[in-house]
């Protein structure tokens, strides 16, 4: 299965720019309701992700505790606990697999780690629940039992 199948394009994600402040990029999240979001560079490639954890703990660790603070401070700044790792086009479904039980979400990117979109766990989630109770044989009754036999 082609990672393309699950792949949210960039043009309908919400990401920030690795040069945006604190604030800004808090106010994003907030906006979206997002407990994570992409950051890519001006040029377009994918630099890492920020999540809430990442802002709690940076701002106390910085004792920026105001919105005039948050403005003053560029979010390269921050310390990120860890960044969403990244696939490729090209990956198996496999490997999706794996990052999504640790990841919210999965970055993807080309060959020249350029961020083209991202792969969701609720996306990788709800298509293997569709194949398999969905569109798996439903067993069947003995045709001689009735419901009421059964309770």
């Amino acid at each position: 299965m082609n990672v393309l199948f699950f792949l949210t394009p960039k043009e309908n994600v919400a990401y920030i720019y690795s040069d945006v402040t604190v604030r800004q990029a808090l106010e994003k999240m907030k906006y979206y309701h997002y407990t994570a979001i992409p950051i890519i560079d001006r040029e377009g490639h994918y630099v890492g992700t920020v999540t809430e954890g990442d802002f709690l703990w940076g701002l106390l660790e910085q004792e920026c505790l105001t919105w005039k603070e948050a403005e003053g401070k560029q979010l390269s700044t921050l310390p990120r606990l860890r960044d969403n790792q990244s696939v490729s086009l090209d990956a198996d479904i496999e490997d999706l697999l794996q990052l999504a039980m640790q990841q919210n979400f999965v970055p993807v990117v080309d060959a020249h780690n350029i961020f083209i979109g991202i792969v969701t766990r609720k996306d990788i989630l709800q298509y293997f629940s569709v194949q398999t109770f969905v569109n798996a044989p439903q067993p069947e009754l003995p045709k001689e039992r009735t419901m009421l036999q059964i309770v």
